[in-house]
């Protein structure tokens, strides 16, 4: 009975080492770097450093294109200020005769020069352009005239 039960000690022993054989040779294929979970682990950890990269590359050109964006809607909008001052200020202009004396500027037309040379002296200082000479004519029925900020008001 000991010899039979020796047999199936060493048989078992033998049966456990074989599936240890099996699972390890299995265990090496799985863990291979170029076929197995290895080398799809290794490929995904790879992927992912290269989204990383991508994601702050965008992020850092969307800040960029962001900050630029602010700075023009910050020019738009005071130039819009601006275009609502002039819009003021034609209201207030009378049509002009020849004969008549002219009279002293606004206070709105003082506002809009010193807001016009403001503006002026914060962009770029440009090349002083000389003004063109400008004939003098009369309105005729026209909503909007286009006058020299020098030009004076017709009590």
């Amino acid at each position: 009975m000991e010899l039979i039960a020796d047999i199936l000690l060493a048989a078992g022993a033998l049966g456990a080492g074989f599936y240890c054989l099996v699972l390890s040779r299995r265990l090496k294929r799985f863990n291979d770097l170029e076929k197995g979970v290895g080398g799809a682990v290794a490929v995904l950890s790879s992927q992912v450093d290269d989204l990383n990269k991508s994601l702050v590359a965008a992020r850092q050109m969307s800040d960029g294109s962001s900050r630029a964006l602010e700075q023009l809607t910050g020019r738009a909008e005071s130039v819009a200020h601006k275009l609502e001052l002039m819009m003021a200020s034609m209201h207030d202009i009378a049509p002009q005769q020849d004969a008549q004396p002219a009279a002293q500027a606004t206070e709105e037309n003082d506002a809009l020069a010193e807001a016009y040379e403001a503006d002026a002296q914060v962009e770029e200082p440009a090349e002083p352009v000389q003004p063109e000479p400008q004939e003098e004519s009369k309105p005729a029925g026209l909503m909007f005239v286009r006058h020299n900020r020098n030009q004076n008001r017709v009590a």
